[in-house]
């Protein structure tokens, strides 16, 4: 990449720019740099920010497998835990899900802070060109063969040219808003309530998640490492932090992850971290604009339920990395044509599945609320006593891939 300086901005070139390094900009930019791609990664936020922030940490077998692909998944060995089964707890009774013994696969237990962490070290280290704290970020000439992306750098104006665009600056980023709305088609599903999360210090009280149902609402009760738990709980949409003193958020645990298990208890703590989060579903088409392309949550937001998020987002930047490759490398477009055609029917699936966990899991709007929640009991004990519906929500759960899917 060079820098020439002229009246004004600073213009530089690349091959490809990366707009936000989260999951799915990373494993793009690291997939790209591996064939020799000169691509520049921008990010907003500080690297200590993105380092540190608590997100989903449950990768399907596919995602460990594309960090494997990518040299990246040395601590990821070192650190990990394998997740064989899942527990749903209903009605006052635990039923286990052995996903191995159902589908053949195992999930794994890794935080994505700590994914991001050794994708940015690992860039780093190999010389790969990634910027935080970037400002006033601008996508303009998508539509022709010069796409440029405008930004601030300190009190650098620059204009970055690039080949393509890969925006993955997430759902509040500028790179969706630069397709023309009348281009654009946006799907979004809104719930009436969210989640509030906490990272507590305290041992995990079982040796896998466990997704509750109960009257009160959804609970889930995980683990991150030894020595820390993290869990949730269906609050209402309006609900706020200081509505949820520590001692209610425990007793409301403890009263929803209620347990026939003989000696199962939930292990209390000091909370270090929470927050509360709304639950929508957002899909974009086409996820390609011209010379831009969008990856993970700028093209799509997911429920947290079936923790898709992060996977989907390492789908979205295998397929395009390998779209790039094709046509950087071998000029053939063919890739590049078919990514938003690609991406999107595993895009709607993911949907569909974490949308099905969600209304199975949790405590909806109903004009008959005991109406609703017998039927809701029904269809849990469904699905934990029929084999083939059992193995239908575990296939969703690992990651089901269509037999032409990248």
């Amino acid at each position: 990449m060079t820098g020439t300086a002229v009246s004004g901005p600073v213009v530089e070139r690349t091959q490809v720019a990366v707009v936000g390094a989260g999951p799915a900009g990373l494993i793009l930019a690291r997939r790209l740099a591996l064939e020799g791609i000169r691509v520049v990664v921008l990010e907003r936020r500080s690297r200590q920010w993105v380092e540190q922030r608590m997100r989903a940490g449950l990768l399907e077998p596919a995602t460990v497998g594309i960090l494997r692909e990518l040299g990246a998944d040395t601590r990821l060995r070192a650190e990990s835990a394998e997740h064989r089964d899942i527990v749903f707890r209903f009605d006052g009774f635990s039923h286990r899900l052995d996903l191995e013994d159902l589908t053949g696969r195992v999930m794994t237990t890794y935080p994505q802070q700590e994914l991001v962490r050794d994708l940015i070290e690992l860039g780093l280290a190999e010389g790969q060109d990634i910027r935080f704290e970037v400002a006033d970020v601008g996508l303009s000439g998508v539509e022709g063969s010069d796409p440029v992306v405008r930004f601030r750098e300190g009190d650098r104006e620059i204009e970055l040219h690039a080949d393509f665009i890969a925006g993955c600056d997430g759902f509040h980023g500028p790179s969706r808003g630069s397709i023309p709305a009348n281009t654009f088609a946006g799907y979004r599903g809104d719930y009436p309530f969210g989640w509030l999360g906490i990272l507590a210090e305290a041992p995990p009280s079982s040796t896998t998640g466990i997704y509750a149902y109960h009257e009160n609402g959804f609970a889930l009760a995980s683990l991150r490492g030894p020595d820390r738990s993290r869990h949730y709980l269906q609050v209402d949409a309006g609900d706020t932090l200081d509505q949820w003193p520590d001692e209610r958020i425990w007793d409301e645990l403890d009263t929803r992850l209620e347990s026939d298990e003989a000696g199962w208890t939930l292990n209390r703590g000091e909370i270090i971290d929470r927050s509360i989060t709304p639950l929508r579903s957002f899909i974009g088409e086409p996820m390609q604009h011209g010379r831009l392309f969008l990856a993970g949550d700028s093209a799509h937001i997911l429920p947290p339920t079936g923790a898709k998020g992060l996977n989907l987002a390492a789908a979205d930047s295998t397929t395009l990395g390998h779209a790039l490759v094709s046509y950087l490398r071998g000029g053939s477009d063919e890739g590049l044509r078919t990514y938003s055609r690609t991406a999107l029917r595993r895009a709607w699936q993911r949907v569909s599945f974490s949308t099905q966990m969600t209304e199975l899991t949790h405590v909806l709007p109903s004009a008959d609320p005991e109406l609703r929640h017998r039927l809701q009991l029904a269809r849990l004990d469904y699905t934990m006593i029929s084999r083939a519906a059992a193995t239908s929500l575990a296939e969703g759960y690992v990651g089901f891939e269509f037999p032409d899917a990248a």
